[in-house]
Formats: C-alpha cells, sequence, structure tokens
C-alpha cells in the first residue's frame, strides 16, 4: 500500500491539547522527560505467553521479530513484548527491501495492468513494513526513551528515500496511469474513487519528473525529513524543563487535585538536591491549569514565558533555523511540482482545494472573534478594578480572569464540576454513548499484550460480531508525547479476507495518589470524547481497501467525526449517568448542567483568536514563497497585520509549532480544524432538529454516511447525504455565539 511513513500521517491528532474546549482550541505538543529505556520487569507481563506469541521465533534473529504476522486472538495483535528499540533499524531494512520486491512483482507482471494486478496489488503491499511502522511510531510518540531519539533520526530520512523510490517508479506509474485511464464502467464508485486517488498521489509525488528532477525531489523531501526530526526532538527536550516549587503558597488557587498531580511528579526526582515539593512542567496539561487558577500572578507569568518560549531562546533547541530552511525546502519542492506554493500543493487534495477558500472562511471568522475578544478582556479588566489589582491585563492574566468573569457572569465555577468528571466513569460514559448511537458493545480483555502497565485494552462488538479492539493509554509518563491522539495499529479492511482495526486513544491525564479517583476537568473530557470520536471512525469502518478506510479521509474532514463526538458529553443522559461526584456518588446537578450549557459560547474570543492566528501564520508562511524567512520577525509583523489582541498569544508560536514543522501532514493544513468545524456545528444541529442525540434515525443516518464510509465517497457529497443538502456554514457562527 502507498503510505507516507510520517508520524503525523500515523497519528490523528487532536486540534488541541489536552485541556481545550472544543477542535477550535488548539492543538497537541510534544514532550518528553527523561527517564531509562523501559527494562523487562517494567512492561506488563504478556498474557499470551511465549507459547502463543513468541515461542516459535525464539531461534531467529531478532529484528525478523518485528516482521512477522502477528499472531495471537483478534486475527493477531502487536506483539509488544517482543520489540527491542535497537532492531528497528535493520527491521526497516528487511522490511524496505520486501516491499520493493513486491513492488517488482507489479511491475514486472507481463499481463495488462487492470484494477486487480496493479491497484489491488498495490494496496496488498508493503503490509510488513506498515506492521512495524504501527509498532514504531508507539515507540516514538508512547515510550520515546533511550535511544530512540537516535533511531528515529536515522531511520526517518531512509522512510523518505523508499517511499520516493516507489512513487518515482516509472515502470509502476506507467501501469497505475494505464489503469487510471481505463476508467471501466463496471467499477464501483469506491474503486473509481481509489484509482484516481492513487494516480493523483503519485503525480503529486513526482512521477511525472524527469530522473534528474526526481533525484532533486528525492534529495529535498530527506533533507526535510532529516530536519522535521530535529524540530520534534527540539520540542521534546524544551518540554523536559521544569519550574520548581518549595512554597505551597506559590500554588494557592490551584485545586487540590492539581497540586497532588504536581507534588507526584516531584516525588520521582532522585536527585537529593533538589528541594521542590512540586513539579510544573513545560507541557500545556500542566500549563493549562497554573495559567487559570494560580493566584501567584509572578508564577503565572514565570509558566506562561517558559511555554510559549520553547525552541525561542537561541540555544541549542531553538527552531528558528530549522524552521527557515524547511520553508525554503518546502517552497522549493512545490515549484518543482508545478504548483505556485507549497499551500497551493498541500491543499489541492483536501476539501477546500485551494488557500484561497480556506483563508476566506477564516477572514469571515476573524473580524467576529477579535471583536470579541475586546468584549472579554473589557470585562475582565472591570474584575481586576474592582479588585484593586493595580494591572493590565495580559497574557498570563487571560485565562485566570476569564474564569472570574465566568463565575461572576453564569455563577459557574468549574472546580465545582471537577469533582463529577472522574476519568473512569467518562471513559465508561463514552462506550456507554457508543452502545446508543452505534450499537457497540465493549468488554474489557486481559488475553493481549500491551506496551506499558497503564495500558488497557478492550474488545468491540456489534450485535455478537467482532468490530476491533480499543486500546487507552491514559496517563503521562516520560517519553511520551504531551497532548492527546488517536493512532490505529491496524486499519480494517475486506479485500477477500476480513482484517479488523486495532485502534488507540492516547492521553495525558496526571495520576492522582494511589487508589484514588483521577479527577479531570471539563476541557478535558471534551478532549477525551473528541478523541474517543476518531478511535470510533476507525471502528466503524466498513470499506474493501485499506488506503481508503478508516480515518483515512482529507485532513479537513478528518476533524468532523470527532468534533461531533464532543456533543455527547454534554447531553442530560451522559451527565446523569456518568457524571457522578466522587464522594458523594450524586449525579451532576440538573441545575450546574445548565449553567454549563448556559455558558457555552463564553470566553469563544480567546479560543476562536488563539487557534486561528496560529492557522493564519501557518497558511501565510506557506503562501511567502520561497523567500528567506525570519520567523519570529514572520510571526510579529502579520500578526501586527492581522492586528492580534496583545492580549492574547498563538495557540502554538511558530519555534514549537510541531503540527506544521514536525512533518508535512499538518503543514498549510492548520486551517482544517475551523473547516471541520463549520461541518460539526451544521452536523450538530440536524441531532438537535431531531430532538436528541440518541435519535436512532439520525444515529444510524450518521453511521451509514460518515463513520463507515472512510474515504469512498468524496466528503462533500458524504456530507450532503448525510445533511440532505449542503453545508450551512452559518451554524459555525451560531455556536460561536457570533451571529451570522
Amino acid at each position: 500500500m502507498i503510505r507516507d511513513f510520517s508520524a503525523s500521517s500515523k497519528i490523528r491528532l487532536f486540534a488541541g491539547a489536552v485541556i481545550v474546549t472544543s477542535a477550535l482550541n488548539g492543538l497537541p505538543c510534544i514532550a518528553k522527560t527523561l527517564l531509562q529505556p523501559p527494562v523487562p520487569s517494567q512492561i506488563k507481563e504478556d498474557p499470551l505467553g511465549k507459547s502463543a506469541v513468541n515461542q516459535t521465533v525464539e531461534n531467529q534473529t531478532a529484528h525478523q521479530v518485528l516482521l512477522q504476522n502477528w499472531r495471537g486472538p483478534y486475527g493477531g495483535v502487536p506483539p509488544w513484548r517482543s520489540v527491542d528499540p535497537n532492531d528497528f533499524e535493520a527491521a526497516f531494512e528487511a522490511a524496505m527491501a520486501l516491499e520493493i520486491e513486491e513492488v517488482e512483482a507489479i511491475t514486472s507482471n507481463p499481463a495488462e495492468p487492470d484494477f486487480a494486478n496493479t491497484i489491488v496489488a498495490l494496496e496488498k503491499s508493503g503490509q510488513t513494513l506498515e506492521r512495524l511502522a504501527s509498532i514504531y511510531y508507539v515507540h516514538t510518540s508512547n515510550l520515546n526513551v533511550g535511544p530512540m531519539s537516535d533511531i528515529e533520526a536515522a531511520i526517518e530520512p531512509k522512510l523518505t528515500k523508499h517511499h520516493d523510490a516507489i512513487t518515482q517508479n516509472a515502470e509502476l506509474f506507467a501501469r497505475v496511469e494505464a489503469v487510471y485511464k481505463q476508467a471501466s464502467p463496471d467499477w464501483s464508485e469506491a474503486q473509481k474513487r481509489l484509482v484516481e486517488k492513487i494516480y493523483k498521489s503519485f503525480v503529486r509525488q513526482g512521477a511525472r519528473l524527469n530522473e534528474a528532477q526526481k533525484k532533486q525531489l528525492s534529495a529535498i523531501n530527506i533533507e526535510l525529513a532529516g530536519l522535521f526530526t530535529r524540530f520534534s526532538q527540539n520540542v521534546l527536550a524544551e518540554e523536559e524543563r521544569t519550574i520548581e516549587i518549595e512554597d505551597e503558597a506559590q500554588l494557592a488557587g490551584l485545586p487540590k487535585s492539581v497540586v497532588d498531580g504536581l507534588a507526584v511528579a516531584g516525588d520521582g526526582q532522585d536527585d537529593e538536591s533538589v528541594k521542590a515539593k512540586w513539579i510544573i512542567s513545560n507541557t500545556r496539561s500542566s500549563m493549562e491549569p497554573v495559567l487559570t487558577y494560580a493566584d501567584d500572578r509572578s508564577l503565572r507569568e514565570k509558566v506562561w514565558r517558559a511555554y510559549y518560549g520553547r525552541c525561542d531562546d537561541g540555544g541549542e533547541n531553538d527552531n528558528n533555523e530549522i524552521i527557515t530552511a524547511i520553508l525554503k525546502l518546502r517552497a522549493q519542492r512545490a515549484q518543482l511540482l508545478g504548483y505556485a506554493t507549497h499551500a497551493h500543493w498541500r491543499l489541492e487534495p483536501q476539501m477546500a482545494k485551494t488557500p484561497e477558500n480556506a483563508m476566506q472562511l477564516m477572514l469571515s471568522i476573524w473580524p467576529k472573534a477579535v471583536a470579541r475578544v475586546k468584549e472579554e478582556v473589557a470585562a475582565m479588566q472591570a474584575v481586576a478594578d474592582r479588585e484593586n489589582a493595580d494591572i493590565t491585563i495580559q497574557a498570563w492574566d487571560y485565562r485566570y480572569y476569564a474564569e472570574k468573569v465566568r463565575k461572576e457572569k453564569y455563577d459557574l465555577d468549574f472546580n465545582e464540576v471537577k469533582p463529577y468528571l472522574q476519568l473512569e466513569k467518562l471513559r465508561e460514559g463514552m462506550m456507554w454513548s457508543a452502545g446508543e448511537v452505534f450499537g457497540l458493545e465493549f468488554q474489557e480483555v486481559d488475553n493481549v499484550p500491551v506496551f506499558h502497565p497503564d495500558v488497557r485494552v478492550w474488545e468491540v462488538n456489534r450485535g455478537g460480531q467482532f468490530v476491533g479492539l480499543w486500546y487507552f493509554d491514559p496517563f503521562a509518563r516520560t517519553g511520551k508525547r504531551s497532548g492527546a491522539w488517536m493512532t490505529d495499529y491496524r486499519e480494517q479492511s475486506n479485500m477477500g479476507t476480513a482484517i479488523t482495526p486495532l485502534v488507540s486513544n492516547n492521553s495525558n491525564f496526571i495520576k492522582g495518589k494511589p487508589g484514588e479517583p483521577v479527577l479531570i476537568s471539563w476541557d478535558d473530557a471534551v478532549t477525551l470524547f473528541h478523541e474517543f470520536g476518531h478511535a470510533l471512525h476507525g471502528l466503524c469502518s466498513q470499506c474493501e481497501y485499506p488506503s481508503q478506510s478508516g480515518t483515512s479521509v482529507a485532513r479537513d474532514f478528518v476533524e468532523f467525526p470527532s468534533q461531533l463526538y464532543e456533543s455527547w458529553l454534554s447531553t442530560p443522559q451522559m451527565l446523569a449517568k456518568y457524571a457522578v461526584h466522587v464522594e458523594t456518588g450524586q449525579p451532576l446537578p440538573e441545575e450546574l448542567r445548565d449553567r454549563i450549557e448556559a455558558a457555552a459560547s463564553f470566553n469563544q474570543g480567546f479560543a476562536t483568536v488563539e487557534y486561528m492566528a496560529s492557522a493564519l501564520i501557518d497558511m501565510k508562511l506557506h503562501l511567502a514563497g520561497g523567500e528567506n524567512i525570519d520567523p519570529d520577525e514572520f510571526e510579529r509583523t502579520t500578526l501586527a497585520e492581522l492586528r492580534m489582541p496583545e492580549e492574547i498569544v498563538m495557540r502554538h508560536r511558530t519555534p514549537h509549532f510541531s503540527h506544521v514543522f514536525a512533518g508535512d501532514s499538518y503543514s498549510a493544513g492548520y486551517y482544517s480544524y475551523v473547516w471541520a468545524e463549520a461541518l460539526t456545528a451544521d452536523a450538530a444541529e440536524a441531532f438537535e432538529s431531531a430532538g436528541s442525540f440518541y435519535d436512532k434515525e439520525t444515529a444510524q443516518r450518521l453511521l451509514n454516511t460518515v463513520f463507515s464510509i472512510g474515504d469512498t465517497r468524496d466528503p462533500a457529497e458524504a456530507f450532503k447525504d448525510f445533511r440532505g443538502r449542503d453545508l450551512d456554514a452559518g451554524a459555525l457562527f451560531r455556536k460561536r455565539g457570533f451571529g451570522q
């Protein structure tokens, strides 16, 4: 199967960090702290045992274990206990060589090219590499400790070179082109779309270039792969930095659960010279609650500057020169491929089609959001003045005073809500809602290996038929990216043999004291449901071909199902059953639910401007062509031209904008979340018109037209199938409280 094996292409990242209020509110960054690599005693014992998984491979070379078909129940599962990261390089060499042999078998086939011997054969190729990459990207994302940074730096350029060797294979492209030109009337809509997608993918990746141009393109891609890895590792290194707290008085205002979480982190320090009792890590999951609740303004400013200054201090982890190089190489590649800019190249296969269309949507929202920010700042300043704070609202004050305004305006303090939000109960609620909406049933199992003791696994069924496995890795730890994301270890397909999906949700919740329930914020809960929406998109897939299944859809469409699934969290049915007080067991009071609903559009100026500033900078950087760009200066100048409110900073400042510079996947594509949210807002109104988010007819239509079809249909047509009409973009303005 032709697949770009980059971390950003394998992992479905949420458009926000762990703490957000909706998909418009931002994205997860990448964090790592230092520990030694896991040793066997730290890895959960493999319930299958050697007789089921490992016994037959004991006499093989270590890397060959990684190349085998997965064994065990459920059509085979990843052999986590057999993985030694030091074997990755040799395993990738072997897997890439095997895929080249599979491609050569296609190109040497004496039969005339047709759908079966070329397109289907391509879909079946590279499965060994696909399995290996699934395991590898879990190590780069969830277990990035010890030698993994060096291994990643060595492997990524090789994967890029391998990918180019296939997409630039003239004989292979000739066969694909021949099939494309056949355009058989007997093909299904999915087959037609698959052929067109594969053909255009080859063209977009240089198949029509001459040999000299192909070499130039490959050199660019390889250099970019190295730069992406360096950028990512610099961000990881910056997030290892911590702020140490010795005096608990500095933490005044923070919820007890947050303080306990910081103390747990501090307890892990082995260095006796460290006197800190609490450790604030340089990640969004630590930054957000401090900026929201800490009464100590100097601490808020210190945390703010550390977080938003990542990779921008001129030190060894500074990313500005890397960004400049990435932008120049992307511009060169786009021009080589015949596109005006990198943005035009990236958006061609998306729903938006052109940068101009994406910009039009963003700029239609931007003035309304900026105007709302002015109102929000005025309200916050009034509170500060009444308290005789003698301050002018700054960026490190925004969240703190917004909470005061929320409490004053809506009598809503989310600290009052948090005791009702137990992680485990909400996990149960997610599964219950999936049963009500899509008929899915979840049963926890212990007969499959996992890669860390924190990971749990559920068997998923519908009507007695096995659907797939859902893995849940909820807690922050050393070597794990910060934020929240979904990924798939195996994609659903049915090319003669039914292959069930294996999907995973990954979060970074902070463990509390042993034995105590983990409480999460309302924004954490929204993120939890969002990522579960991605997982359901993978689990509900009913496609024939793997490159069309599940979440393998346009970047600006993939966030639509997940954003929509956030809606189920706030339904009365969900909250009444699963939002129960940690001490009393009583459900969230109805009047408190009403206050949450009344405040749903509160602070949307901040949320929208923070997100959209990043999206606009992303797009404008990639529309600038091959200029020698100074990222800091470009950011300052562009935001000034946009009249960015000085009280807000970009959700992801350019030097640590991992979505855009740790890979190509979201480059010139951060707009995707607002594009998808326009679809989400309109789709939510369909359920509201039906009277309930649990309306069976509407839910079945959503399953049939969106969640199950993958990329077998044009996304605009799929949305029209669900909604019965074209998109009403006004729904987004109504949702945000901006009017029409």
